[in-house]
């Protein structure tokens, strides 16, 4: 679920949708505003395939937990590394 896998396409692979979500963290927002901008291309590269909130959530759990992103009152943004 992480990487892209014989069974799991690049468009859903959650380091794909993280590195779409870091693209468009550019400054403090919070997490339905961040939705709310991501460009349904990058989140529904196909109509089948769509990425779902669930997704964008993991990806954002993953994204954090690497040190990439941070929650400073009620804010995303941009890990210090």
């Amino acid at each position: 679920m992480i990487l892209p896998s014989k069974h799991l396409p690049q468009d859903r692979a959650l380091l794909t949708v993280g590195a779409a979500i870091l693209r468009h963290l550019s400054h403090p927002v919070t997490v339905s505003a961040l939705w709310e901008q991501m460009p349904r291309a990058v989140l529904d590269q196909k109509a089948s395939r769509s990425m779902h909130y669930d997704g964008f959530v993991l990806a954002l759990d993953l994204l954090f937990l690497i040190g990439a992103i941070e929650l400073r009152d009620g804010l995303l943004v941009r890990g210090a590394s």
